[in-house]
């Protein structure tokens, strides 16, 4: 009798060791998912703050201060602000087509190869856009002819890439605006060829 208590007494103290080291492995291996899952969250909140100071980053470089806008930009953005077409009032870019691409000639608004290409990279930039956006087509002429005369001319250069960038990028007509400053905002004074050559422009303000 005294020998089978002293059994059973090895025995259950066997299986209280038992559980204790069991107990102690569950303990570990909890402890070891826990840590696993706390490096998991702390990775995805790095990744996310990544992101964002990456966003920032990136709006920070698209944004466009306002006082580093040209006079067109401006006149522009108040334009589309008064007419209520804008959701958040910025200037996202500026771009001026003049000699070195979209050339027009001496009383001409009709647009070459070298300026639809031109406006083909224009369109590009514009359709990766993810918010909605609104383009303003300003055009611009030399002094040569009356000032009548440069305003409807002028008009017509801006119509003229509005025109094309509806049919050939489907850019929505009713997301674009045109204007003729005719010779009123030199960029180049008129009394040489080359200065003429240059005022013969068109400027395109894109605004969200």
């Amino acid at each position: 009798m005294r020998k089978y208590t002293q059994l059973v007494s090895i025995t259950a103290l066997s299986l209280a060791l038992g559980a204790c080291a069991t107990n102690s492995q569950v303990d570990k291996k909890i402890e070891q998912r826990i840590s696993e899952s706390q490096a998991q969250t702390n990775q995805k909140i790095e990744s996310v703050a990544s992101q964002v100071e990456d966003l920032q980053t990136k709006q920070k470089a698209t944004d466009v201060r306002l006082d580093q806008l040209s006079q067109e930009a401006k006149d522009a953005l108040k334009r589309a602000e008064e007419a209520g077409v804008l959701a958040k009032g910025k200037v996202v870019f500026s771009q001026t087509f003049g000699e070195d691409r979209v050339k027009f000639g001496s009383d001409k608004y009709e647009l070459s190869n070298d300026s639809k290409a031109a406006l083909d990279d224009f369109a590009g930039k514009v359709k990766v856009l993810q918010e909605q956006y609104f383009v303003e087509i300003q055009g611009h002429t030399d002094d040569t002819g009356s000032s009548k005369h440069n305003d409807e001319l002028g008009q017509r250069r801006a119509d003229e890439v509005r025109r094309y960038l509806s049919r050939q990028h489907s850019v929505p007509l009713n997301r674009m605006s045109t204007i003729s400053y005719g010779d009123t905002l030199p960029v180049a004074p008129n009394k040489t060829r080359a200065g003429r050559s240059q005022n013969r422009r068109v400027v395109i303000v894109v605004l969200e």
